[in-house]
Formats: structure tokens, C-alpha cells, sequence
């Protein structure tokens, strides 16, 4: 016998899920009653994201709590992990930027403008024993961030101003918006209509928020400390160039698996003083 057409996954297609068995598994599995199912169905459908709805987003293979009006973590920001962890743990091709680094312990990571904490999260599991800290201007961020990070380490404030002031990084990851403002409409309606704006929208070039970022983060990097910043394809190229006027040497990373691009800059190391012997 033909089974009974499933009404909760008719109703998701019809409103253009594309993944309507898997959505409505998702919101059976976060549903504690009926009337609870049906409150995060009529949320979904009217075009709020499914990871918004549940409260909950897969990442790197971890569960992200989330709540609503918070930054999405996407696919692509996965590329930024794997190079934060490469470079916390000694991996990678740091020979090609003539530097030498063994394996980091102790070491510290900061995840600016951090929305849920997610790549402060992942970084932590991939890299055991790293101390991250993370800030965001969003007061509904932070405390969502606080769900996944040590919450005494999730600060609220723009940038690095609420950090203490003697910390020092191995890694920053940013994944500041870089969206032009013009841009946004266009974008899809659940980011749009559904992520804070401020998660969103990086001034009129979409390069607003990273001018400051990578003007003040050299002061936050250890010799040989490594800035991320999420990018565009388009941009990656200006936002390289920002980071080498501040003095970073920079590579531009794509990964085409997850559709993601990430700018390095990497703070030049000093060899220690030598005595000078010959009037000895």
C-alpha cells in the first residue's frame, strides 16, 4: 500500500525547500510537542532559516547552537578552520613564506567579529589546548557565542577593543562582512531578511570593516602570527593589498571544495640581536 503523502514535507516544497525530507526530519527531531512542530514549520516556510528554527547549525562536523537574527555559519568558512589549525599546530607551507614553526602549545586564537563562535569552536576542536577568545558588536552574537565558546571569553565590543590589552595571537580568523551595501538585496531572502544586517554589510566596497580589522591587527599577532580574513574571489586581491600596508606578508588561499577563499597575512619574524664581538 501506498504510504499517506507526508503533509509537513509537501508544505516545506511548496514553499521552495529544496531539502523538504530533510527539513522536516530536522524539525520533527528539534519539535518537543506538536505544537511546537507546527510553530517551527510556519517559521521555516514563511523563510526563516532552518538552522535558525531548530537552533542549531552543523559545522566542521560540531553541532553550533544558534539563535535567531545570528550569521548562518556557511560551508565555505570551513576552509578558514583548516588553515587556522594548520598554522596553530606547525602544518602547512609556511616554508613557501620563508618561515619555520614547530608544533604551538599554549597557544592563543582569536576569532573577531565571531557571530556564533563557530570557527572559534571548530578551531578548538581540531586543536586541542588552544585558548580562544572572541568578540562581536551584536549583543544577540555574543550570547550565542557564549552557547559555544567559554563564555567568559566571548566579549562584547567592536573589534579588538574589549580584549585585554597585554594579549598577544598565534591566529586571528575573521570573518567580517564583506558584503556591499548595495549588494544586499540581492542577496537570498533567508540571509537577507533574517541575519542581522551588522553580520552583513561591509560599506560601499564591502571592505569597510576589514580597512579596520587589518589596520589594528598586527599589534594582536606574535612574530610569525597569522591574520585570516574571509574574502571574496572578486576581493581577495584588495584585501591583500591592505594587509601588506601594514606590513603583513600575504597569500591568498582557495579551496575549491567548499567554494571558499581566505586571505593570510603573516607578521614578519625577527631574528634575536646578535653581540657584537669585534671589540672584544
Amino acid at each position: 500500500m501506498d504510504e499517506m503523502p507526508d503533509e509537513l514535507v509537501a508544505r516545506l516544497r511548496s514553499a521552495g525547500c529544496v531539502f523538504a525530507e530533510e527539513e522536516a526530519a530536522e524539525l520533527r527531531a528539534a519539535a518537543a510537542s506538536a505544537g511546537e512542530l507546527e510553530a517551527m514549520a510556519l517559521r521555516r516556510v514563511a523563510g526563516e532559516p532552518l538552522e535558525q528554527v531548530v537552533g542549531a547549525a552543523w559545522f566542521d562536523g560540531l553541532r553550533i547552537r544558534l539563535l535567531p537574527g545570528v550569521f548562518v555559519p556557511r560551508l565555505r568558512t570551513t576552509a578558514m578552520v583548516r588553515l587556522a589549525a594548520d598554522r596553530l599546530t606547525g602544518r602547512g607551507s609556511l616554508a613557501e613564506l620563508g618561515l619555520s614553526q614547530g608544533p604551538t602549545t599554549g597557544a592563543v586564537m582569536l576569532d573577531i567579529g565571531c557571530g556564533s563562535g563557530a570557527i572559534g569552536a571548530a578551531v578548538a576542536a581540531r586543536v586541542p589546548g588552544v585558548e580562544v577568545w572572541a568578540v562581536d558588536v551584536d549583543p544577540v552574537a555574543v550570547d550565542c557565542a557564549r552557547l559555544n565558546l567559554p563564555p567568559e571569553r566571548v566579549l562584547l565590543g567592536d573589534l579588538f577593543t574589549p580584549l585585554p590589552a597585554d594579549l598577544r595571537a598565534s591566529v586571528v580568523c575573521a570573518n567580517a562582512p564583506y558584503v556591499p551595501t548595495a549588494a544586499i538585496g540581492s542577496m537570498p531572502p533567508e540571509a537577507r531578511d533574517h541575519e542581522h544586517r551588522v553580520a552583513l554589510d561591509g560599506g560601499t566596497d564591502g571592505l569597510d570593516v576589514q580597512r579596520r580589522l587589518i589596520a589594528q591587527a598586527p599589534r594582536w599577532l606574535v612574530e610569525g602570527g597569522s591574520l585570516l580574513v574571509e574574502a571574496s574571489s572578486a576581493q581577495a586581491p584588495a584585501t591583500a593589498a591592505l594587509m601588506r600596508q601594514v606590513g603583513l606578508s600575504t597569500r591568498i588561499h582557495r579551496d575549491d571544495d567548499v567554494e571558499g577563499t581566505v586571505v593570510e597575512g603573516r607578521k614578519a619574524v625577527h631574528p634575536p640581536p646578535v653581540d657584537d664581538l669585534s671589540h672584544r
